[in-house]
């Protein structure tokens, strides 16, 4: 079996409802994903769509007060998460998006590592 070489990245692990930052320095590199803090409400919505809830706009102001929930699924995005944003047309005919985190399809994750090979890094 053929090693894989991983640059240096800040892995995020989630356990017991709580975000720990786990640090693994493996090999060379520069792409460093943030640390999301346990006060802040990006790790408010994380944590509920860690517990599968599908998140509106409404949802997320009433629940945690989040004014703009796609910049919030941008932040998490940018920490590795897959976070699908999806539109439903509501009862009362209003177009709504819904965010909830999924896997990525093997082609993005493809393309990932595309990119790493071409020295594109974060």
């Amino acid at each position: 079996m053929a090693k894989s070489t991983v640059d240096s990245v800040d892995l995020i692990r989630y356990s017991n409802n709580t975000l720990t930052n786990e640090v693994s320095n493996i090999t060379k590199g520069k792409a460093k994903m943030k640390f999301i803090s346990k006060e802040t409400k990006t790790f408010k919505v994380l944590n509920a769509l860690r517990n599968g809830d599908k998140l509106t706009q409404s949802d997320a102001s009433k629940r945690f007060g989040v004014k703009n929930l796609s910049a919030e699924a941008s932040r998490i995005r940018a920490n590795g998460y897959a976070v699908y944003a999806n539109t439903r047309k509501a009862g009362n005919g209003v177009v709504v998006t819904e965010y909830e985190l999924g896997r990525p399809s093997r082609e993005i994750v493809a393309l990932g590592y595309k990119a790493r090979q071409m020295g594109i890094t974060l």
